[in-house]
């Protein structure tokens, strides 16, 4: 029976795109909330808990197998109260039943099914499950009545078994804070990505590769600091890797998730908004250490890729788009060569396919298959400068012709019926692309991203507060909800700072000053230091959950470590140094076990060692002498300051916020820099040269 004659379920009530993909299956899907809790107390049902995300493929896949399949659904809502929950709108709920899952399993993914008491109590975890048993893999035909049988015939064993698991995991991630890491920690992360990088194709694990960009961000500063070569070369040959491979669109920019292989050509094609961010800012910090035009290439073309498709007209940023369309992963992107042909010339035809290696029996193979399906993925085994080199022709001119071809087969793609879109706009995947977007300004000069940064900043400012002038998560259709979580204090706050330090916006800076106070009165342990992922008044789990592992994004506490140290330099506040050090203090001893599972922590740990700079610039904002001072000193990679402007004139408004700032004033009416490297001040100078001199460039 097709949806438009279904009745829905209650989730045609939310807001999630996600869970209104489900709202018309057989199933009876209730939203996460008491209504559920409720009917499973009354009626003594177990809870099937399900948890996805609308880009996610294998979520798809069961949907479609199981959760549209009558027989199934029948089973399940007669054992089951069932409830639907989207990760991205709920990662609180989220983090505590994939930290079930992989302490149960050893192992965790999407989707995420959990069957637990009415009391939220898990005794089963699963991932992906089939309809049919295949292999050694119980499927849901035979596992639903097994367990509706065993919670009629043994429930007290079962109720007894969930509150040791539930008891037992409390106990597991329940931390006493350790000592304060040492220098030595950032040689030992070094050393163990040197050990797991992949000296053939780049990137740190064996495949399914991620690109980790916060890995990218830590080596650029361990090379900085060490000045070890080797380092910036797994840097550069990880992004070129992943820029020449079927990660990157080479046709509407923008990269996929990760590589189902080694190689990072085929990939799971959904494009997530954290990757845009992370990756392009990770390619922005490289062209800053390099000049690589590469690097700048790949990031302009993320970030326009996000204006062009992600961003909404408020100005907040859409969470991704799918993997599949009609059910098929990738049909959006794959090309066979009767395609390519009807586009092109001859000329181009041939061009393209010797360029991004098609061929007729097609170089995708359809994973759960294993088998070619006469469709190719674009891809570039070598630069167009080798290809011109062996064809006898100038690189400019190759380069030319490529990008007439891609013009061409971009205008065709985008006739094709795409991919889905979720358009929620999630507070901390907002900030870290504005933290992309400012950085891209301050790279580059383009005014375009220095607007999208402001008005997501505004958009959030503005739209995603409570009454009671709290942050909130998430906004879809005029509707902002959901209580904020650590992540979306700490990368708003990340991202406001870096806005401020690209346009010099004192709002920018106050707001990250306020919301910082929020964060560390709501989510602060005051027993054993660190950031709890949910605030003190958030809705009651069963336990409440610190993140500190960073993993294909960085976790909220080590970004939080790196705000609190910029704002303790900004505003020359010793306290909020302190805090950060019990902060790193909080998770010494998983950092010690494994430090390159903790990058983004070494990278704030970086910062707070030093060397350091505070650099205040005085003068007239849009004076010529102060645009120099500030092309020339973002033209350089400098990870470990903090820039602050102090308009000229007495006593503005930036001196109550920073007062040693008062008497920072220009000299002789010209833009003077002022230098503080690890709490020792320079004489002011005016000159640029003088500058990179105190900050050693």
């Amino acid at each position: 029976m097709g949806k438009e004659y279904r009745k829905p379920n209650r989730l045609i009530n939310e807001k999630s795109p996600y869970l209104l993909q489900h709202a018309y299956n057989p199933v009876d899907w209730y939203p996460w909330g008491e209504e559920a809790f409720d009917k499973a107390r009354k009626e003594n049902k177990p809870i099937f808990l399900s948890i996805g995300y609308s880009t996610c493929h294998w979520c798809h896949v069961m949907a479609h197998e199981s959760f549209e399949d009558e027989e199934v659904a029948r089973l399940m809502n007669k054992a089951f109260v069932c409830i639907k929950v989207d990760r991205e709108e709920r990662p609180d709920i989220d983090n505590v039943y994939m930290t079930v899952c992989q302490i149960m399993l050893g192992r965790g993914g999407w989707p995420l099914n959990i069957i637990m008491t009415p009391s939220m109590k898990p005794f089963f975890a699963g991932t992906y499950i089939p309809k049919k048993s295949r292999f050694n893999q119980t499927g849901m035909l035979e596992l639903v009545p097994r367990i509706e049988e065993i919670w009629k015939r043994q429930n007290k064993e079962i109720l007894d078994s969930a509150e040791k698991i539930t008891a037992s995991i409390q106990n597991m991630i329940t931390e006493s804070a350790g000592a304060s890491i040492g220098e030595t920690i950032i040689e030992e992360a070094y050393e163990e990505l040197l050990n797991s990088f992949d000296n053939e194709y780049g990137g740190f694990q064996r495949a399914p590769k991620f690109p980790t960009p916060h890995k990218i961000f830590f080596l650029l500063r361990y090379w900085k600091r060490s000045g070890n070569p080797e380092a910036l070369h797994m840097v550069e040959y990880t992004l070129e890797n992943m820029y020449r491979g079927g990660i990157h669109d080479h046709l509407g920019s923008g990269f996929h998730r990760y590589s189902t292989d080694n190689m990072w050509i085929v990939p799971h094609f959904e494009k997530m908004l954290y990757d845009q961010a992370l990756i392009a800012t990770a390619y922005i910090e490289a062209y800053q250490a390099t000049g690589k035009s590469l690097y700048k290439e790949a990031a302009e073309g993320v970030l326009g890729y996000v204006l062009r498709d992600l961003t909404s007209p408020e100005g907040g940023f859409y969470c991704g788009e799918d993997a599949d369309v009609d059910g098929e992963e990738g049909k959006y992107y794959l090309w066979n060569l009767e395609e390519i042909s009807s586009v092109l010339s001859p000329e181009e035809s041939e061009l393209i396919t010797q360029v991004f290696n098609l061929s007729p029996e097609g170089n995708f193979e359809e994973e759960i298959r294993g088998k070619k399906t006469g469709t190719n993925i674009l891809y570039l085994s070598r630069p167009p400068e080798t290809i011109a080199a062996e064809m006898g022709v100038p690189s400019d001119e190759i380069k030319n012709r490529i990008e007439v071809a891609k013009e061409k087969l971009l205008a065709a793609r985008n006739k094709r019926k795409r991919p889905a879109k979720d358009d929620k706009i999630l507070t901390d995947w907002t900030g870290l692309m504005i933290t992309a977007f400012a950085k891209g300004f301050q790279a580059f000069g383009e005014e375009k991203y220095l607007k999208a940064a402001a008005n997501a900043a505004d958009f959030i400012l503005s739209r995603l507060y409570s009454p009671d002038k709290r942050l909130l998560h998430r906004y879809r259709e005029g509707e902002a909800g959901i209580p904020g979580t650590a992540d979306d204090y700490a990368f708003l706050i990340n991202g406001l700072l870096d806005l401020y330090e690209a346009g010099f916006e004192l709002r920018y800076l106050k707001a990250a000053l306020c919301l910082n106070k929020e964060f560390l009165e709501h989510f602060w342990d005051p027993v054993q230091g660190g950031f709890f992922f949910t605030a003190d008044d958030s809705e009651s789990l069963i336990f409440r959950k610190k993140e500190f592992a960073d993993a294909a994004i960085p976790s909220g506490n080590s970004i939080e470590m790196l705000n609190l140290l910029r704002l303790a330099r900004v505003t020359a506040d010793p306290e909020l140094e302190d805090k950060a050090q019990e902060l790193g203090r909080a998770f010494s001893k998983h950092i010690k076990k494994m430090p390159s599972g903790y990058t983004q922590f070494l990278s704030a740990f970086d910062f707070g060692l030093g060397p350091t700079y505070q650099v205040v610039i005085a003068g007239k904002r849009e004076s010529a002498d102060t645009e120099r001072i500030l092309e020339e000193l973002r033209a350089y990679f400098i990870p470990n300051k903090v820039l602050v402007f102090r308009p000229e004139g007495k006593d503005p408004e930036i001196t109550n916020l920073a007062t040693y700032t008062k008497d920072q004033t220009p000299i002789e009416g010209k833009a003077t820099v002022y230098v503080c490297q690890n709490y020792e001040c320079q004489l002011p100078t005016t000159e640029v040269n003088e500058m990179l001199k105190m900050l050693n460039v």
